[in-house]
């Protein structure tokens, strides 16, 4: 019998880790998708010219 307890208490010790490691995973992957996601909306402002850009160096013959 008290093989069966210690089984059980290691078997919901194993489950509380599991869902301790996931929503630390899921934490961590919303955390990358909001980093990637404001990342998106920042190059969205940005404005590129169609002008070339001028070299500041002439280029040696």
């Amino acid at each position: 019998m008290y093989e069966y307890e210690l089984h059980q208490i290691r078997s919901a010790e194993l489950r509380r880790q599991a869902a301790n490691e996931r929503l630390a995973r899921e934490a961590v992957r919303g955390a990358r998708a909001a980093r990637r996601e404001q990342a998106r909306l920042d190059a969205e402002g940005e404005v590129h010219t169609k002008r070339p850009h001028r070299h500041l160096f002439a280029r040696a013959s």
